[in-house]
């Protein structure tokens, strides 16, 4: 006969068998963990991993660090979504991060896309007066190498520490320009980048360039738009030719002082939901044009699309850059963090500009003429 000790240890194995294949359960057992069935099969997967991490560890012919290895294995997880815009990021990577949207860094001073044609890294613009800037950097440019290592769209942000470091230090980047490669030696300096450029042109028509949409530009267009105001302007010109965009916030903060009630944009995520994003009554009443080129992106293709779906304004100069995509940043626990594509927007008339960009509604491909088309269009809605 079994025992009634005996029986109630076997009952209690019972029930942990019994859970293992019937619910979520999971119990400790000296210095094992007991779990369901559904848990192991979710974990199954990554069988192939941990071996390999046991292999590595085996036979590599150097000393192994576990935190790398598990930071490459969370990169690789990321890299397989097969998104440039989706990254892992360790605390270093992810302060730097910080930095590009805090408008003070050290660096070259230039922003960069990832390139959804050629896998390369492109140029959106140099920042003005900036290192990269006297180099002869230029939109457009392709980077195809750091300091002689090959970089990829698909790890912009791994080039981007790259080029950023030391202030006083240089960086060689290989850059490909009309088929061409070359070498170029910038030196790296602390970069406090203005996002706003404001003046009044003839006529009493007011111009604000948009350089970014960082977390200052908000209050500096602000400050601006209210001195061209004050000024008694006409008519606005914005410009967000080479703006690589920035942070949705500030968008559709600048989109709610000059469109009046509508939607600014609305996002879909992976189940359907729909978010819209609107703006107040408040607009800014005058007639109003904003230029834009192949450079001008996300941030700047939400603002393009607020203003002329709204019926705020026209659009000037040539096709953007085509980026449909939102991305959701987080910082976890330990410092480290990631930025994922969780949604797809939407121009308030249903318009997805993934890969396609927004039209011009006046379309001028000389650079140098986009400007006064815009001056000539404004000096006819004042007549």
């Amino acid at each position: 006969m079994i025992s009634k000790k005996k029986a109630i240890i076997y009952g209690i194995v019972l029930v942990i068998v019994t859970a293992l294949f019937t619910s979520t359960l999971q119990i400790a057992i000296g210095d094992r963990v007991v779990v369901s069935k559904e848990m192991y099969e979710s974990y199954k997967k990554y069988n192939k991993m941990v071996g390999l991490e046991g292999e590595i560890k085996k036979d590599f012919y150097k000393k192994t660090e576990n935190d790398k290895l598990v930071d490459g294995a969370i990169k690789g997880m990321f890299s397989g979504l097969e998104d440039p815009y989706s990254q892992y990021y360790t605390e270093e990577e992810f302060n730097r991060l910080k930095e590009q949207t805090s408008g003070s860094f050290v660096g070259i001073g230039v922003f960069i896309s990832p390139s959804s044609d050629d896998g390369y890294i492109t140029v959106i613009s140099p920042i003005e007066g900036s290192p990269a800037d006297k180099s002869g950097i230029q939109p457009g440019d392709k980077i195809i190498k750091v300091d002689g290592k090959n970089v990829s769209a698909k790890k912009s942000d791994e080039a981007i520490g790259m080029i950023k470091g030391k202030e006083g230090t240089i960086v060689e980047l290989t850059l490909k320009r009309d088929k061409k490669e070359f070498d170029i030696k910038v030196k790296r300096e602390q970069i406090i980048s203005k996002s706003i450029e404001s003046k009044i042109l003839e006529d009493g028509i007011g111009y604000i360039q948009i350089i970014s949409f960082s977390e200052n530009t908000y209050k500096e267009f602000k400050s601006s738009l209210e001195q061209l105001k004050g000024k008694g302007i006409k008519g606005l010109i914005l410009d967000v030719r080479d703006n690589g965009g920035g942070l949705l916030t500030i968008c559709q903060e600048i989109a709610d002082e000059l469109i009046g009630e509508g939607t600014i944009v609305y996002t879909k995520d992976n189940k359907g939901n729909t978010e819209y994003l609107k703006s107040d009554k408040d607009k800014l009443g005058l007639p109003m044009a904003i230029l834009t080129n192949e450079n001008s992106a996300s941030a700047s293709e939400i603002l393009t699309g607020a203003i002329v779906d709204n019926k705020a304004g026209i659009s000037i100069g040539t096709t953007t850059f085509g980026k449909g995509l939102v991305q959701s940043v987080r910082e976890l626990k330990d410092g480290t963090g990631y930025k994922l594509t969780t949604a797809q927007y939407f121009t308030p008339s249903g318009a997805y500009i993934n890969g396609k960009g927004i039209k011009p509604t006046i379309e001028e491909k000389d650079p140098e003429k986009q400007l006064d088309v815009a001056i000539n269009w404004i000096k006819e809605q004042i007549k």
